[in-house]
């Protein structure tokens, strides 16, 4: 009699937009996420996909992130990047007030082109270069609140200093991931996740 072979579970993947101003960080945090480098110089990104394979709550997953353009010139590739993204990730820079107020901007913008979708929008606020303290313009304080005000996480990150560089990746799959396991077992919750139901 022949054995059955246990069934190869396929490795889900999570489709994260990293969106934010020019120059606050985006690049860095990817990079630093995927293969741990730093990228010491600024070269403006127009579109740039990354994809890791990554151990999230003892599950291998595969994080698809997309690197965005910060400048205004590419407006329009903002609302295909955002239709497509299951989760994203709002970047500002700590030291740069009005990039704290574009990502205002572009959430707002993301609740406009998401309107029609059944599912929920997965994103986390991250406030980065909190390397640059003494050069800080956006108080912790304004970021803890806008996330309550989004209901969404928040974290302070320095891709330099590697500062909770990857927990705001990995937050996010979560959310994805529980929405979907919601869809699919509404009572049952893996472990390890962030909020579980007992």
């Amino acid at each position: 009699m022949a054995t059955q072979q246990p069934q190869q579970q396929a490795i889900k993947e999570y489709k994260i937009v990293v969106l934010g101003g020019g120059g606050v960080g985006k690049s860095a945090l990817t990079i630093r996420l995927v293969s741990d480098d730093f990228l010491e110089e600024y070269d403006p990104t127009i579109e740039d996909s990354y994809r890791k394979q990554c151990d999230l709550d003892n599950h291998t997953v595969m994080l698809d992130v997309l690197d965005t353009a910060g400048q205004d010139d590419f407006a329009a590739l903002r609302d295909a990047w955002m239709r497509e993204a299951e989760g994203f990730l709002l970047v500002y820079s700590i030291t740069k007030r009005a990039t704290f107020d574009e990502v205002v901007a572009l959430h707002a913008r993301i609740m406009r082109v998401k309107e029609d979708e059944e599912s929920e929008v997965h994103l986390v606020l991250v406030g980065n270069k909190c390397d640059l303290e003494d050069q800080r313009a956006v108080a912790t304080t304004e970021g803890q609140s806008l996330a309550a005000e989004w209901n969404c996480p928040f974290y302070e990150t320095s891709a330099k200093n590697k500062i909770n560089h990857i927990e705001p990746f990995f937050d996010c799959a979560r959310l994805i991931r529980d929405e979907a396991d919601d869809a699919e077992e509404p009572l049952s919750k893996p472990q390890g996740s962030c909020c579980q139901i007992l």
